[in-house]
């Protein structure tokens, strides 16, 4: 049986738990609801809904999100919509779920826009406003946006991204309609991401941090040499939080290995006093078996070690990591 687009709709409900499939229909007029309530009671009326049928929907949901370029769902939504309740209906429904989605998150489709277009948008931006849109990246990006912004905005948004906590979620979503309408006159935007929300000072330092230590080693020195000249304070804070103890169970492996070396194996039983298991599986795969066995048995030995030994212990570790940065020689995992 061929099914029509509501038909495949009420279908695609049926492979949803009854909690979620009543999510997604909250906000259709009743009308609508009452319209594939009864397709679906006709096809199982008729012996057309079974588990083969509801799968086979599902498959070539799943299998047009995958294969086809685009954005396809957005086609498969807005068709779904409009075999179900009309065009001129399916239109105000789409409309209202940008709305929403725009409300919930006004960085949406910021995230997802090609860099060299945002940076080319960017580079005529107010440095704080630049800084705000750096913040709301996830850090890969954030960091190849960065690389691709002229030397003076670079600095000077690295430089306002410190204060960024000061700045209501009210004003960083002016500024993200600022941005999207600009991208919008050049033809570019996406959507993809999460929610806007204020950014205590030690949270905006260490976002900083990490856009820093993902740049080429030359920008990297020249931002960091910048941010010094203008505040050493800062600039300590921001070198000290680019490798931080949590940041071990994604530095690489080869990394790690290099860090690890010439750390004895007490200091190492030390640091690894409560630390999660994650961490010590990956410490004890960088170092030699004969090394993780002797660890082992000094760590047996430890019984309520003073904390500042284990901080001390670990900011051997750190050190080390810190030292191959440096050299541009330390690397993370994906």
């Amino acid at each position: 049986m061929s099914f029509t687009g509501r038909q495949k709709a009420a279908l695609l409900l049926t492979s949803l738990d009854a909690a979620t499939a009543a999510e997604m229909l909250k906000g259709l007029d009743p009308g609508t609801v009452q319209e594939l309530a009864v397709e679906l009671s006709y096809l199982d009326a008729a012996g057309f809904r079974d588990t083969r049928q509801t799968a086979e929907v599902a498959r070539q949901f799943c299998q047009s999100l995958q294969q086809k370029p685009g954005f396809h769902f957005k086609d498969f939504l807005r068709d779904m919509l409009r075999n179900s309740v009309g065009e001129d209906q399916a239109k105000r429904i789409q409309r209202e779920i940008q709305d929403l989605l725009q409300k919930r998150d006004p960085f949406l489709s910021i995230r997802s826009t090609d860099l060299q277009t945002l940076a080319a948008v960017l580079e005529t931006e107010h440095p704080q406003a630049v800084a705000v849109v750096l913040s709301e990246l996830p850090p890969k990006k954030g960091s190849e946006l960065l690389g691709l912004l002229g030397e003076g905005i670079r600095i000077s948004a690295i430089s306002r991204m410190a204060s960024i906590g000061s700045i209501p979620p009210e004003a960083k979503a002016r500024i993200a309609q600022m941005v999207q309408t600009r991208l919008e006159g050049v033809g570019s935007a996406a959507q993809t991401g999460t929610a806007v929300a204020s950014v205590r000072p030690e949270q905006a330092l260490r976002q900083v941090a990490i856009l820093v230590r993902n740049l080429d080693k030359e920008i990297r020195d020249d931002v960091l040499d910048a941010i010094q000249q203008k505040d050493r304070d800062i600039g300590d804070k921001i070198t000290s939080l680019m490798i931080v103890w949590e940041d071990l169970s994604s530095v690489s492996s080869r990394s790690l290995q290099q860090g690890l070396r010439g750390i004895d194996e007490r200091h190492l039983a030390l640091a690894m006093h409560e630390a999660p298991e994650e961490v010590i599986r990956r410490v004890k795969a960088s170092i030699s078996e004969r090394s993780a066995i002797m660890m082992d048995e000094e760590k047996s030995l430890l019984a309520a070690p003073k904390k500042e030994d284990v901080r001390l212990a670990r900011q051997r570790i750190l050190n080390a990591l810190r030292e191959l940065s440096k050299k541009g020689e330390l690397s993370f995992e994906e």
